[in-house]
């Protein structure tokens, strides 16, 4: 079961603040490509037809066991899934993300029941609409407005989609794991939330070590001598996300830093 609860992990990825973009760390110089939004569209089709291929192996019955998100259903995962790539096409053709935050809650509790037919119907018909809005002609560097008045870049939105599918994918529990989440996925994300944590006030300067000896920096804003984390890729990723407790990971110069709530 994740640490934080569910609203603090799935929330997290409707308010991504304009961040996320992609850092690969030199030695110590940081390197920020630009965006490449039709290779994360491609991405999120790939991880899309993933996930379609898993679930079709479900029944109804395994749809209404718990998924890893505390107080969900798989089916509750599913529905949201929908729903999201809805949103965001809402927020590419320049509508409110949602209409509110209790209808976004309704939304998934209504559709959380639903058999496994309708659900994999849902998800496929929503991907292909999100995937045309992202097809459209565009202007990708606008800035778009996302929940509670967070703006971003356009270009930024397909890989909002893409940690959409691929954690989901993941807290399902159905036997993909962090550790079968594409590198790329992977580095980006933990460096992402590398940054999501960057001079938090509960958090001491931290350095994270992959296994392959890739690096990254966060904390800074709580006192304490800095702490060294090492890990494999895949844990750092779950000790982040709130997906894991952080027990596969090694601290050095202090015990490991307790993460607050995303």
């Amino acid at each position: 079961m994740p640490d934080a609860a569910f609203d603090d992990i799935a929330r997290a990825f409707d308010l991504r603040a304009g961040f996320t973009t992609f850092t690969q760390r030199c030695g110590r110089a940081n390197v920020r490509p630009m965006i490449d939004h039709a290779h994360d569209l491609a991405c999120v089709r790939d991880a899309t037809e993933r996930l379609l291929s898993a679930v079709a192996e479900l029944d109804n019955a395994s749809l209404a066991e718990p998924s890893r998100l505390p107080g969900w259903t798989r089916g509750h995962v599913l529905a949201h899934l929908a729903r999201n790539a809805d949103a965001l096409v809402n927020v590419l053709e320049g509508r409110p993300m949602y209409a509110s935050a209790e209808a976004r809650d309704a939304e998934i509790q209504r559709d959380a029941p639903r058999p496994l037919e309708a659900q994999l119907a849902d998800l496929r018909e929503s991907a292909a609409r999100f995937q045309a809005a992202g097809d459209a002609p565009a202007d990708w560097s606008r800035t778009v407005e996302l929940r509670n008045g967070v703006t971003d870049s356009a270009s930024r939105v397909p890989f909002r989609r893409w940690g959409e599918v691929a954690l989901h994918h993941v807290d399902l529990g159905i036997g993909y794991e962090l550790e079968d989440l594409p590198a790329e996925f992977t580095d980006r994300e933990i460096d992402f939330l590398a940054e999501r944590f960057a001079g938090h006030k509960e958090v001491p300067s931290t350095g994270l070590t992959a296994g392959d000896g890739r690096f990254w920096t966060t904390g800074g804003g709580a006192e304490g001598e800095p702490v060294a984390v090492e890990g494999t890729a895949a844990d750092l990723l779950g000790w982040l996300a709130g997906r894991r407790d952080g027990s596969g990971l090694t601290a050095k110069g202090g015990s490991l830093p307790k993460l607050p709530p995303l």
